[in-house]
């Protein structure tokens, strides 16, 4: 029994050694992450007032970025009624149409022009295929091709597109 208690001594003798170690990177750890938190936590409240200084001196240095306006819609009244032939019969086509703009006084210059933008929009319409115009995704190419004449129209006359889009509010087709 002696021989066996003697190679548990050793092995005791080893682990205190490995022991008291360990507590003193345990210990050097703790501290350097606690000098670590407090150099953070002072960079970070330094900075802070800083950032808050500097962000505010940029706001004034820089002009104000516009904000977009609330839109106006533009009711066209009356609706367009249009007829074209469709396999050897007569179709109808009415349609609603609103104009949505950002800017009064621009639709106000546009006003003067409605005549010539109700005209281009008939002869549009009355362009159209009957079959086409039965699919949604025909319905949204014609209003597609609506805005796009009615700011082309916008830009001839008064310098700028002014219409942002234009809406159907009804299509009937018969």
């Amino acid at each position: 029994m002696a021989k066996k208690e003697a190679p548990q001594e050793p092995a005791s003798a080893d682990a205190k050694p490995a022991g008291k170690m360990k507590l003193i990177i345990l210990i050097v750890v703790v501290v350097l992450l606690a000098v670590g938190l407090s150099v953070g936590g002072t960079w970070f409240f330094l900075h802070k007032s800083d950032g808050a200084a500097e962000a505010e001196a940029h706001a004034a240095a820089e002009p104000a970025v516009p904000v977009k306006q609330a839109a106006i819609y533009e009711e066209l009244v009356p609706a367009f009624v249009v007829n074209f032939k469709h396999q050897g019969r007569a179709r109808y086509m009415q349609v609603s149409v609103a104009l949505m703009v950002r800017d009064q006084v621009a639709l106000d210059a546009l006003k003067v022009h409605m005549p010539v933008l109700r005209n281009r929009l008939v002869m549009l319409f009355s362009g159209q295929d009957f079959a086409a115009l039965m699919t949604p995704v025909g319905k949204e190419m014609l209003r597609q091709q609506a805005t796009a004449s009615v700011q082309e129209l916008a830009e001839k006359e008064t310098g700028k597109p002014t219409v942002e889009q234009v809406l159907f509010t009804n299509i009937v087709l018969q």
